[in-house]
């Protein structure tokens, strides 16, 4: 950005603001991924299945639900790919094992063991940490954008100090949202 291009401080405000949305978003995406134990479908909706040649997402092919606390069901559209989608369940890494019922698909969701769930816990804290690193670079970012425009003198001194604290405001409450859906997580997966 060159020093003509100088951002308005509402605008390093929204633009630090998105970033760290976006950011969170993407944890939140990661924390549907993760198996509990119990059962949802973002667990498997976001399965690339090998659908006549091309990847497709298993949302795209069939109707998924979780009409019991340990069961997913996926009511597969074509015929014709209901072993692609049960070839990739089984190949996901998920350790899921599904059944085959004319186009309906039925995956149990096994309880986990007691070192699985710690095991789980510790790979929410690692995707939780790497968030929280995602989300102090964007705030070094636009700290940087007005550390230069102060230096350039397109920003006042007080001004600079008043935005700087307002990006350490919004920084902390969205760590503090990271913080709260990944205890929230633990507790949903350490439950028996």
């Amino acid at each position: 950005m060159s020093e003509s291009e100088a951002l308005s401080e509402q605008e390093i405000l929204v633009l630090h603001e998105e970033e760290c949305a976006a950011a969170l978003e993407s944890f939140k995406r990661d924390l549907q991924k993760v198996r509990t134990g119990r059962a949802s479908t973002g667990l498997v909706e976001g399965l690339m299945v090998d659908y006549y040649g091309s990847k497709t997402q298993l949302s795209h092919l069939g109707q998924i639900a979780a009409p019991e606390a340990r069961l997913v069901t996926v009511q597969v559209f074509d015929a014709g790919a209901v072993s692609a989608v049960e070839k990739a369940i089984q190949t996901s890494g998920l350790g899921l094992n599904p059944s085959v019922e004319g186009t309906l698909v039925r995956i149990n969701i096994p309880t986990l063991t007691e070192e699985g769930r710690k095991e789980i816990v510790k790979y929410l804290n690692k995707i939780a940490e790497e968030i929280k690193i995602s989300i102090r670079n964007h705030r070094r970012d636009s700290n940087d954008i007005v550390k230069a425009q102060e230096k350039d003198s397109s920003l006042s001194k007080d001004d600079a100090k008043k935005v700087l604290e307002k990006i350490q405001n919004q920084t902390d409450k969205r760590i503090a949202e990271v913080d709260s859906l990944l205890k929230a997580k633990e507790a949903e997966c350490l439950e028996v």
